[in-house]
């Protein structure tokens, strides 16, 4: 890794353990946590005070995998979002902390939230 991509990883840490000391992830209302890496983004719904992922969808997963072949980032992201918001429902979940990982609320974090919202979770 490269000084400056270490500057930023390090960085991107700090926010993370930031905001991971405000949100915690409880049964009426659990996390929503995001994961972005440069081709794929993934989101998982995890109760903390039992350590449990409740749901999770992916751009890799199988069942969105095919329909996502050709399109941007950004369009995998609110597919993504959608997806993880209908398995939420599915389950009664309705109330999620949003979790951004340290990352910016921008471009495919912010389309992945305001997909889930869209689709009916409330953040």
């Amino acid at each position: 890794m490269r000084d400056n991509n270490k500057k930023k990883y390090r960085a991107r840490l700090k926010k993370k353990i930031r905001i991971k000391k405000k949100i915690f992830g409880t049964k009426e209302r659990p996390r929503l946590v995001v994961y972005r890496s440069n081709k794929h983004i993934s989101a998982q719904i995890i109760n903390d005070s039992n350590n449990i992922v409740l749901v999770s969808a992916s751009s890799f997963s199988q069942d969105l995998r095919q329909s996502l072949e050709k399109k941007p980032k950004s369009e995998m992201s609110v597919e993504v979002g959608k997806d993880i918001a209908k398995k939420a429902l599915k389950k009664k979940i309705k109330k999620v902390v949003f979790d951004r990982n340290g990352y910016l609320y921008h471009g495919r974090i912010k389309a992945l939230a305001e997909a889930s919202r869209k689709a009916g979770l409330k953040l």
